[in-house]
């Protein structure tokens, strides 16, 4: 297939040493055929068909016509390569990468040079293959990703445990049950596709594996030798996104090897994400891309360390289009300088060093609080975006300041600190910070979560002294945010933050000593206000046929029988039918998460999936379900897998298993 100024492909496969080929789609410049190009490498097991098909054809020609040829693979058991996954980045994953990247540079079109790109998993890997040091990349750009699997990813956050973590994991067994298309592999589809469905693992049983930070989690995390890092790495990320401290913790690692830019953004590539204002991805990728791989003298290595959008107040809205605000640029990022509140004796939050608070106050949250809380890992500015946090102030211990006198603008990440006792081994806490506007309409700035077991570290919990107040501080997430005058600063206390974390097995709420809270915030400090350019296409993904609609619905409800509120999910991503190759998908999640709010044992977790990939005469269709409940001291978690071929079963299986809580 040829476009303007490159020429795709889908029918070159890389044989690996083990014999195992893997599937392609390549964008080559016509300059290729005169000159060796640099080239991009994206790894997903998200499917190059059928998958990321959109966002691959929105900026590949783009690249592909400034000269840059772009390789997109699917890792194996996905997509069209063969073989079957073994897990989320694992070692051989990572292997198979190098090997792909010797594949690249030793082709006759290639210059030698290779940069790596991707959001969220293949954000993830181009990292982790960089800490490698296979000497063909030369450069990355990392989009929605982590440094720190176990603390920024989509399982555990400071000890306490994800929902999200269910929820990907029942996600990643629906994405893996999918064949690969016949179209592409012939007659081998469903040999290939039997293979897949019987090695494939349920990622949860690993995850749960290891409630701590061990050496699974440390695998594949940069911090662990930010000094061995060896390349440039430009890490994106958006405020509205479940990894929004990866930039900042990345060029507080890298130093020099780092560039971060943090937009208002959902999980998505800054080119057509939400809320608005983009930002022109494609010329600042190329600019990246052809400093690093083709020596161009363009600047790029001087970038500002440090460019992010400061949000200037946005409101809860049902979606969020645009959020006002503005971007800054910081050359060299240095540790902010703080501003430290307090709580007065009065009970209002300031800055005035009287901290003789309210006295000791015991907080035990309503296990529901939380459903303002939108979800951890957001894809769209809609209801998975925080709303007005009123609703959860009534489970929370909150303080506020006066109306502002003057604007308060900060970007960094904020720390807490406070005094707390518990009667038993450990707890949750969960604290925001909000913006509370002058019509009293309340906007989450960020927010924080700590299992008190690991007050200490994540590596060896350790449980509270029963009853003795204890000091705990914890960094909560990154911010950009200006107060404006007349708006008001709130800090909410809960113990449970549902359905974003898990509760733990007791519940047994804190006493807070309220003398004790500080809250530092990072000021903005010196900056210089910059234009970051829009792309001039305000609308780049390609448009399918959608033969049915797609639909989203989000809703939370209290049976007032059962006593039981559930928080429900429906996602039906529609019938799409590429307009090229001809594959028709459609995926539908349902998801289904329900809690007593006096009785932490009752939470439970239900998941399914509905995929379907079809051609005339050709049809094939997955269903799975993913579950979890619990008792005091142990996890239980269940799935199953179902596959049908024109509608008639073919293959079933199930998991089921046990796992001791650790702390969680």
């Amino acid at each position: 297939m040829a476009q303007q100024g490159c020429s795709t492909s889908e029918d070159q496969w890389i044989t690996l040493k083990d014999g195992t080929r893997l599937a392609t789609r390549i964008w080559m410049p016509h300059s290729a055929k005169d000159m060796p190009v640099p080239t991009v490498l994206e790894y997903l097991p998200y499917r190059k068909r059928g998958g990321t098909d959109p966002r691959d054809e929105s900026t590949y020609p783009v690249f592909a016509a400034a000269g840059i040829a772009g390789v997109r693979v699917d890792i194996r058991g996905s997509g069209e390569s063969e073989g079957v996954i073994d897990g989320e980045y694992t070692p051989r994953e990572l292997s198979d990468a190098c090997e792909i990247l010797e594949w690249i540079a030793a082709q006759p079109w290639s210059n030698g040079n290779v940069g790596m790109m991707g959001i969220s998993w293949g954000g993830f890997n181009c990292l982790q293959v960089a800490a490698l040091k296979p000497p063909q990349l030369k450069a990355v750009i990392s989009i929605a990703s982590s440094v720190d699997r176990y603390n920024d990813d989509i399982h555990y956050k400071n000890g306490t445990h994800l929902s999200a973590q269910l929820s990907w994991a029942g996600t990643m067994l629906a994405y893996q049950s999918r064949t690969p298309d016949i179209d592409l592999v012939g007659d081998r589809w469903k040999e290939m596709w039997l293979e897949r469905l019987e090695g494939q693992p349920f990622f949860m049983e690993e995850w749960l594996a290891h409630q701590r930070r061990d050496d699974f989690w440390k695998h594949g995390s940069i911090c662990e030798d930010f000094d061995g890092f060896p390349i440039p790495a430009l890490v994106i990320s958006g405020w509205a996104d479940g990894y929004r401290n990866t930039p900042l913790k990345a060029i507080e690692g890298l130093q020099d090897k780092g560039k971060a830019i943090v937009g208002p953004w959902v999980h998505k590539y800054p080119h057509f994400a939400w809320p608005k204002p983009r930002m022109d991805f494609h010329t600042e990728a190329i600019s990246w891309w052809k400093h690093w791989l083709d020596n161009a003298d363009n600047g790029a290595e001087q970038l500002p360390q440090m460019r992010a959008y400061i949000l200037d107040g946005p409101r809860p809205a049902l979606r969020r289009e645009n959020d006002p605000g503005y971007w800054v640029a910081k050359q060299d990022w240095a540790e902010p300088q703080t501003e430290t509140l307090n709580v007065a004796a009065d009970g209002m939050l300031n800055a005035s060093g009287d901290g003789a608070g309210v006295g000791d106050v015991y907080l035990r949250s309503p296990l529901d609080t939380g459903i303002t809380g939108g979800e951890w890992f957001t894809l769209k500015p809609d209801a998975e975006m925080a709303g007005d946090q009123r609703p959860d102030d009534g489970g929370s211990l909150v303080f506020q300041t006066a109306p502002l006198a003057e604007e308060a603008v900060y970007l960094g990440a904020p720390e807490f600190s406070v005094n707390v006792a518990c009667e038993a081994d450990f707890e949750n806490l969960a604290v925001r910070i909000i913006d509370v506007h002058p019509d009293g309409t309340e906007t989450r700035v960020c927010y924080g979560v700590l299992n008190l077991a690991h007050r200490n570290g994540n590596a060896e919990p350790e449980a509270m002294e029963h009853g003795r107040k204890t000091r705990i501080t914890m960094q909560l997430d990154a911010m950009g945010y200006r107060f404006a005058t007349g708006h008001r600063i709130k800090i909410a206390l809960s113990t449970s933050y549902w359905p974003i974390i898990l509760p733990s097995p007791e519940a047994p709420g804190l006493t807070v000593d309220t003398a004790s809270i500080r809250l530092c915030l990072p000021l903005l400090g010196e900056h210089e206000r910059i234009a970051v350019a829009e792309p001039e296409n305000p609308d780049p993904l390609p448009h399918y046929e959608m033969r049915l609609p797609v639909q989203t619905r989000r809703s939370v409800e209290r049976d007032m029988v059962t006593g039981l509120t559930h928080y429900r999910i429906y996602e039906d991503a529609g019938l799409e039918v590429h307009p090229e190759n001809g594959l028709r998908t459609q995926e539908i999640r349902n998801e289904d998460w329900s809690i007593d709010p006096n009785d932490p044992l009752s939470m439970t977790g239900d998941i399914d999936w509905k995929i379907c990939i079809e051609r005339d005469g050709w049809s094939v269709m997955t269903k799975t379900t993913t579950a979890m409940h619990c008792t005091k001291t142990d996890w239980i978690i269940s799935a199953s897998v179902t596959a049908f071929e024109n509608e008639r079963e073919v293959f079933t299986k199930s998991f089921e298993k046990r796992i001791p809580r650790d702390f969680m």
